[in-house]
């Protein structure tokens, strides 16, 4: 491929609205697309305002159209480092490809990490969730099992009693809960099984309770857990960026979507662990404004020069940019 003002890494609510911003900026950009969205498994996007049930993929497709309308690209691509190269980067894929870029916005999301406990992993996304305000309609009135799984589990449990007057704790291979949180459990009429969980019941393809370390049932309709959620950003590491340790996991910080390398910004869920879809694609639109700024006070900076020698080479105005397209979709 070519060089591009932006390559997006990443093609999820973040990345694609980034990309539709600076395409419509007049930018040309690339968006590297893994294929692997994180809320795959859900049956809907919820929250969102107008566009509230739209399937995952259903919203990605029409936002990949929406930047392909504006002459944007999206491409196919699993990336696998990015590094500086001169005064821009090299943004290198799995299959030995690469391409320059200007400059580079990561939205690559995370990995939701969870207990290793039979059945959850088959059941994600479905009837085990672990955010009430992106799934908690869809459980509401139903009997809710909380699983125990780092230092927000207690605080869920307390969320979703919001949905649910039957909520149960199961700290699981927590410690019991405190004094303190005991008592708000009680005070709000949430049961605590104390126990490990030794898998999920499922039967005709639902989830129906907890099995217990001991052989008990607890039944259940739904369950639900705080997974560890961990930035995927492994390829950065060349140019020094690395997660950082996070309540619920790990995350890369930044400044409203400035990292600490000059040219290089982070949207979504990289970033934000609380990000919801319409959270991540306006972190994404803001971070594209910053972007686009930034290469217009580079770009007068070298007019300016330019133009004190008299003018000879003066950079192409808006709309005579050339587009540098990929080659490679």
């Amino acid at each position: 491929m070519d060089g591009y003002d932006v390559v997006v890494v990443g093609g999820g609510a973040a990345g694609l609205n980034g990309a539709l911003m600076l395409a419509r900026a007049r930018r040309s950009v690339v968006v590297l697309d893994a294929g692997a969205p994180r809320n795959a498994p859900a049956d809907g996007v919820h929250g969102l305002l107008g566009r509230e049930g739209m399937p995952p993929a259903a919203l990605l497709e029409r936002g990949r159209a929406e930047v392909r309308g504006y002459g944007g690209q999206v491409v196919p691509a699993e990336v696998e480092s990015v590094e500086r190269a001169g005064d821009g980067f090299e943004v290198r894929l799995a299959d030995g490809r690469a391409v320059r870029a200007r400059r580079v916005l990561v939205a690559t999301g995370l990995v939701d990490e969870l207990p290793d406990v039979p059945g959850l992993h088959e059941r994600w996304g479905r009837d085990v969730l672990h955010c009430p305000y992106c799934h908690g309609w869809e459980v509401r009135d139903q009997a809710i099992g909380v699983l125990g799984s780092g230092p927000l589990s207690v605080h869920q449990a307390l969320l979703l009693r919001q949905w649910s007057a039957d909520v149960t704790f199961f700290p699981h291979t927590m410690a019991p809960p405190s004094a303190e949180e005991a008592e708000q459990l009680a005070a709000r009429g949430i049961r605590v099984v104390e126990g490990e969980v030794d898998s999920l019941e499922i039967v005709d393809d639902r989830v129906v309770g907890l099995r217990m370390a001991d052989g008990e049932l607890v039944r259940r309709d739904a369950v639900a857990v705080a997974p560890r959620m961990v930035a995927r950003v492994g390829f950065l590491k060349a140019l020094g960026l690395e997660p950082v340790p996070h309540l619920a996991g790990e995350h890369l910080p930044s400044e409203a979507g400035r990292t600490e390398v000059p040219g290089v910004w982070v949207a979504g869920n990289i970033t934000d662990l609380a990000a919801q879809v319409g959270g991540a694609a306006a972190a994404g639109a803001a971070a594209a404004g910053q972007i686009n700024a930034d290469l217009v006070v580079e770009e007068t900076r070298v007019a300016v020069a330019v133009h004190r020698r008299g003018g000879a080479g003066a950079p192409p105005g808006a709309g005579e940019r050339p587009v540098r397209a990929g080659r490679g979709e």
